[in-house]
């Protein structure tokens, strides 16, 4: 929330289907050891997707059979924003944090999914495959993939976010813009597009022994 840098993505017809691989690209770009702190709506898998990403077995006390089923550990913090609709319109939210302590995490994350439906707009914006009723969809999965996946780089590198420029008053100027990769501290400046398509990103090595 402090830097709106987009971490993943993951595509699939519903929630349910694409919640267990977004998890698993959070717990590979950052958060190796437990989730980050999460708001969604009611709807999809993600309670059972942390789990099965982050839950541990609990140790086998000697009695009765070993356990085998992943728990959610402690710090974990989780709130869903229920939304209640009779013929398509809204009539009421209920707020259910699922983990953690809730006065903590209502302060954190708030009681509503704002920052995910600004995102949302902004996708939409950015990327005319994603507009609502239009003849620009993607025809094929591949092509959607790649249309989402260079949004997400444009919008991380070559965007300044107004909430997120930094006051410096160096004499030249008052404010410093800045991207959600400047504010994510993974780059020092906003890059052009042009330094987007030139810059060629090394392999990842990995090791099989």
């Amino acid at each position: 929330m402090d830097t709106r840098l987009r971490v993943g993505r993951a595509i699939g017809k519903d929630e349910s289907e694409v919640a267990t691989e977004l998890m698993a690209q959070l717990k590979a770009r950052g958060h190796p050891d437990a989730p980050p702190a999460i708001a969604t709506d009611g709807q999809g898998s993600y309670r059972e997707a942390m789990v099965e990403t982050w839950g541990k077995v609990p140790e086998y006390s000697g009695w009765g059979r070993p356990p085998t089923h992943k728990k959610p550990q402690p710090g974990w913090q989780y709130l869903q924003v229920v939304k209640h609709r009779s013929g398509g319109r809204l009539e009421g939210l209920t707020i259910k944090v699922v983990y953690g302590d809730p006065e903590e995490v209502r302060e954190l994350l708030g009681e509503h999914t704002a920052y995910i439906e600004r995102t949302n707009l902004t996708s939409r914006q950015m990327n005319g495959r994603l507009v609502r009723k239009t003849l620009s969809y993607s025809k094929e999965l591949e092509m959607l993939k790649a249309s989402c996946a260079w949004e997400d780089w444009v919008y991380n590198l070559t965007r300044s976010v107004k909430t997120l420029r930094r006051e410096v008053n160096d004499g030249f100027r008052r404010w410093q813009p800045r991207s959600p990769a400047m504010a994510a501290d993974l780059t020092d400046h906003i890059w052009t597009v042009k330094e987007l398509l030139m810059t060629v990103v090394a392999p990842a090595i990995v090791n099989t022994n």
